[in-house]
C-alpha cells in the first residue's frame, strides 16, 4: 500500500501551473511555426525579444482543442488578446449569459445619476 501525503493547496496549484505552461509550450511553438509572426488583428509584426508578447488566441476559447493543422489558433498580440476577452466578456453580459451576481461593467455606469444631490448637498 502507498502511503500518499494529502498535498497542500500551494503545491496543488503549482502543478496545475507547471503542466499548464507546458501545454502552452507545446501549442504555442506549433503555432508560431504555422503561422507568420503578425497579429492577426493589428497587423503588427512581432519579432526578436518582443516575439514573448505574441499569444496563441484559441478561436472557440476551449484551450483543449489543439488541432495539429492549427484551425483553432490565431495568433494575437497581448493587447488585442485582451481585448478580444474583455469583448467577450462584456457581450455575455449584456446577453444576460453572466452570472446574476456579476459585476456590471463600469463603462455602463452612469457618471452623473447622483450629481443632482451632490450639487444640492445632499448625500
Amino acid at each position: 500500500m502507498v502511503d500518499r501525503k494529502p498535498q497542500t493547496p500551494e503545491k496543488i496549484v503549482a502543478a496545475a501551473r507547471r503542466e499548464r505552461a507546458l501545454k502552452e509550450t507545446t501549442y504555442r511553438e506549433r503555432a508560431l511555426k504555422l503561422f507568420p509572426h503578425v497579429c492577426a488583428r493589428c497587423g503588427r509584426e512581432l519579432s526578436g525579444k518582443r516575439l514573448r508578447e505574441l499569444t496563441v488566441h484559441h478561436k472557440d476559447h476551449n484551450h483543449d482543442h489543439n488541432p495539429p493543422d492549427g484551425s483553432n489558433w490565431e495568433l494575437l498580440c497581448i493587447y488585442c488578446h485582451d481585448n478580444e476577452h474583455a469583448r467577450d466578456e462584456v457581450a455575455e453580459w449584456y446577453t444576460g449569459a453572466a452570472p446574476e451576481q456579476a459585476e456590471r461593467p463600469s463603462a455602463l455606469d452612469s457618471p452623473f445619476a447622483k450629481l443632482d444631490d451632490l450639487l444640492k448637498g445632499k448625500k
